[in-house]
């Protein structure tokens, strides 16, 4: 059976994160497979990277200069290996080795003090696992089929995107909850409306007014650390 384009794309990230280790952060644009139009924008790629403790982050939309030095990697990419374009698949595939080669290893990089990248590269210290890990959060709720969760014997939708996943609350009073997946806070729950409503703007996982060279346009969504707060399941008390 032929893949999806984000079965491909999760592939050939897996394939990155056992070469290369975890980041902990992936910033994107807000387009497909990185984002969606679920609760917080987030894709099932994004739920992929949320359960390996990776932060989504996402530019703000329109805003290519809060990703610009991948932005102009890109523009010099294309100028040297793709104008015009080679006259076949192979001969295009080796214009692209030579790029590789020489951005990488030849090149030297203001932004690195006349450094290659492969000079002051390092692996990452996190390990791609052996088994992606399940979000842990007590009393475990799963969101089922139609993407609906239980509370008090009634169906609150959540999103498709974490059919079969587990989720938690965080009581923030009598009536209000913030929902979790795995140690991200991805949205709000009113118990009374039986509703979920969006994150303030400014703790979304895009970024509104961030610039390049900061450390991440998405402050809020950066996982919850055990010893800030403790998640509840979903089962009322």
């Amino acid at each position: 059976m032929r893949k999806t384009n984000g079965e491909q794309v999760r592939a050939i990230f897996e394939s990155a994160f056992r070469e290369c280790g975890l980041p902990e952060a992936i910033r994107t644009n807000n387009g497909a497979p990185f984002a969606s139009r679920a609760v917080a924008g987030l894709s099932h790629l994004a739920v992929w990277w949320m359960k390996l403790r990776i932060v989504p982050e996402r530019i703000a939309a329109g805003h290519p200069e809060q990703n610009g030095r991948h932005e102009r990697m890109h523009r010099t990419l294309k100028q040297e290996t793709a104008a015009p374009p080679a006259a076949n698949r192979r001969a295009q595939q080796r214009a692209f080795d030579r790029f590789r080669r020489e951005y990488n290893e030849e090149r030297a990089h203001e932004a690195l003090g006349l450094e290659t990248p492969s000079a002051v590269y390092t692996p990452s210290a996190r390990a791609y696992p052996a088994r992606v890990p399940e979000p842990e959060y007590g009393s475990v709720r799963r969101v089922g089929p139609r993407g609906v969760f239980s509370w008090k014997h009634q169906h609150v939708f959540l999103t498709e995107t974490r059919i079969g996943e587990s989720i938690g609350l965080q009581s923030v009073d009598e009536r209000f909850y913030t929902v979790y997946f795995a140690a991200f806070p991805i949205a709000g729950f009113d118990s009374h409306r039986l509703l979920i409503v969006p994150q303030p703007k400014e703790q979304d996982f895009s970024g509104v007014g961030a610039r390049e060279g900061e450390a991440s346009p998405s402050p809020a969504p950066h996982p919850l650390e055990a010893t800030e707060a403790k998640v509840s399941g979903m089962r009322p008390v």
